[in-house]
């Protein structure tokens, strides 16, 4: 079983890019983010005729997430608990072929000093708690999506330049360590322990994807049933070099084994 996470920044702008990287990567659940579009805009019909289901969270302009499932998608929740006035569209959970998978968009906070990071890491500890809830369900889950964090400087072309950049702080650094110290596996390092320069994200600006100085923001967790399971984590960078490409690129996970292949 093959999933994917994609901030696509814009699906009406990408969505030729998207559909081809479905048609190619044929991916059973994919999580996308930054859609900036409401979900009445959303491209249901082109997904469809691949063959997939759509759970959507849409927002005009800004934010949106949605599920993509060649499963059926059931039990859908479209908001991250502990904050009503949180408008944002930015988590949209849903369980399909015997797992729970969630499309996060994390704040991006800056600039740091400002209300956007303090709500970047209250979001962050809501996230925290939901997790543990999720947990103490077990109830296997994947968490994928553009967390807007680099966990170490290992993530980052330039730690000393990004220093003050809202997803290399040290604030936003220790809330991810708390989310994965619950028990949560990050995929990726979980693979590729200490490869470097495996960025996910790379900046419009002066040539950044083509000199490679990129960021590792976008990740999946995974609970403790769905790490047993994990065959293997990569980035495809390919369609981050296409014509009006997205400045992230697809993160993909292959799980193996247990009951979400029975089913």
């Amino acid at each position: 079983m093959k999933l994917v996470t994609w901030n696509v920044n814009s699906i009406k702008a990408r969505l030729p890019n998207v559909l081809e990287y479905l048609r190619e990567a044929n991916p059973d659940v994919v999580m996308l983010q930054e859609l900036k579009a409401e979900e009445a805009a959303f491209p249901h019909l082109e997904i469809g005729d691949l063959g997939y289901n759509a759970a959507v969270l849409g927002q005009k302009t800004y934010n949106g997430v949605a599920i993509l499932s060649k499963f059926p998608i059931a039990d859908v929740r479209r908001d991250l608990p502990g904050d009503d006035e949180d408008e944002h569209a930015r988590y949209i959970e849903a369980e399909t072929n015997g797992i729970r998978v969630a499309s996060i968009y994390l704040p991006n906070g800056n600039p740091v000093g400002t209300d956007k990071f303090s709500y970047k890491l209250a979001w962050m500890k809501r996230l925290v708690l939901h997790a543990r809830e999720l947990l103490e369900s077990e109830e296997p889950f994947v968490l994928g999506g553009d967390f807007n964090v680099t966990p170490t400087d290992l993530d980052v072309f330039n730690p000393v330049g990004n220093a003050m950049d809202a997803v290399c702080r040290p604030e936003s650094r220790a809330a991810w360590r708390e989310l994965v110290y619950l028990g949560l596996t990050d995929a990726f390092r979980a693979i590729h322990p200490d490869e470097a320069r495996a960025y996910s994200y790379w900046d419009y600006r002066a040539g950044s994807f083509r000199k490679g100085d990129g960021m590792r923001i976008d990740h999946f967790l995974l609970s403790p049933a769905m790490a047993d399971r994990l065959v293997g984590c990569d980035i495809d960078k390919k369609p981050r070099a296409q014509e009006k490409a997205s400045d992230h690129t697809p993160v993909w996970i292959e799980i193996g084994g247990g009951p979400v292949d029975t089913l």
